[in-house]
């Protein structure tokens, strides 16, 4: 029995057009190595400062990482 074939866009295309304004609140001096990286990843790297991103999976996993620094806010697109 043949597998079927995977899209091999579905994982890098975003399921919705929400989009999750990322804020950092708090500094991550103190945090484990991998905290800081992702917070770099978002793109934050100072207090207050904000970026937008895609509604995915791997966004949220990202925030989830870091979600005791940063606010999280649905946007219309």
């Amino acid at each position: 029995m043949a597998a079927a074939k995977a899209d091999p866009t579905a994982q890098s295309t975003p399921s919705t057009k929400t989009v999750l304004r990322v804020t950092q609140l708090r500094s991550s001096i103190g945090c484990k190595q991998n905290q800081r990286q992702t917070l770099l990843a978002l793109g934050l790297r100072k207090i207050r400062q904000t970026r937008d991103w895609p509604d995915t999976p791997q966004v949220r996993g990202m925030i989830h990482t870091v979600r005791h620094l940063v606010t999280v806010e649905e946007v219309a697109p």
